[in-house]
């Protein structure tokens, strides 16, 4: 039996009727005769018991209506399946991040995935501190990368990608700056400059604690709206900042120090995707994120070898780009 004569068939099993099942299948009312009649004789007993009034189902059209229906439901599946994904060949995936080390991660993913999937392309472009979430819940970009937790509508949080250390960025005339590390205690004789625009209690508790473990209050620093301005107030010595540790290799300057904390939390990056809407192909860019971010080592000041690493107050500049914001 083909797979439209099946079709025709339950069709016309749900409809009980030549016409309206002609109408719903765009053939003609003999089209659906020809079609069961042709299935009767195959099988030598009739399915539909059919008056000039009525058309219903008979025991054996019932036993072969409830076999046949479960089966075509999924061949029909598959077919949109294999339909939606052989339409979305090409087009361009929209990605975004907010430090360099997030973008380098995005661009070796994008490679990997355009050799992959040659007819897509992949955008990769900054989110600013001063709308973290807004191109992806205006359905701007498709996926993004960062500083976990985040509780905002319209998101949907995916896996940790990984998990940085923390420091903390220091003017380098500051006494912490000669530390070997610091502890989360230290907080509360450095004042902690802040970003405005974190409106999350739970992002900015993680970012920027208002007390340390033990209670002690830290003090609170001048605000500020961009991460840009934060290296400049911590040089100045207007406070201090908690970074991930590998900010030291994007954001070096002779007039600050990244110390290591000794017992601070690590820093997690991870996937936030849009709760709704269509967003082919996150889920196959999400896997390959996943294996780039294993297979790249960690990058942290305190892991280079002694003789190789610079005096703290004065890492060299990084032959990077700076794509990104803070840390």
């Amino acid at each position: 039996m083909e797979l439209r004569d099946i079709e025709i068939f339950l069709t016309l099993a749900e409809e009980l009727h030549f016409g309206r099942t002609a109408e719903r299948l765009h053939v003609t009312p003999s089209r659906v005769s020809h079609v069961i009649k042709k299935q009767e004789r195959r099988i030598g007993a009739p399915l539909f018991e059919r008056t000039s009034r009525t058309v219903r189902l008979t025991a054996l059209g019932e036993e072969l209506r409830d076999e046949l229906l479960p089966a075509h439901q999924r061949i029909r599946r598959a077919l949109e399946r294999a339909t939606a994904e052989g339409r979305a060949t090409e087009g361009e995936l929209c990605t975004g991040y907010t430090t360099p080390w997030c973008a380098e991660l995005l661009l070796r993913t994008g490679d990997a995935f355009r050799a992959q999937h040659p007819g897509w392309s992949v955008r990769v472009r900054e989110i600013s501190f001063t709308d973290p979430y807004g191109a992806l819940q205006r359905g701007e970009i498709q996926l993004q990368i960062a500083e976990f937790p985040v509780l905002e509508p319209g998101i949907v949080t995916g896996l940790v990608l990984f998990r940085e250390p923390k420091a903390l960025m220091l003017s380098a005339g500051h006494p912490l700056a000669r530390a070997s590390t610091v502890s989360v205690e230290d907080l509360a004789g450095v004042p902690l400059i802040r970003l405005d625009t974190i409106r999350s209690k739970a992002a900015a508790d993680t970012h920027f604690p208002s007390r340390t473990p033990m209670g002690r209050l830290i003090p609170r620093g001048p605000s500020c709206s961009s991460w840009h301005e934060i290296p400049v107030l911590v040089a100045a010595g207007f406070g201090a900042s908690i970074v991930a540790a590998r900010s030291a290799h994007y954001h070096a300057r002779p007039d600050i120090a990244f110390v290591p904390f000794s017992d601070a939390p690590t820093l997690d990056y991870g996937v936030l995707l849009p709760a709704t809407g269509a967003r082919p192909p996150a889920e196959p860019f999400v896997d390959l994120l996943r294996t780039q971010a294993a297979g790249a080592a960690p990058l942290h000041p305190q892991e280079a070898p002694a003789a190789d690493r610079p005096p703290r107050a004065s890492l060299p500049e990084p032959a990077t780009h700076r794509c990104g914001t803070g840390g």
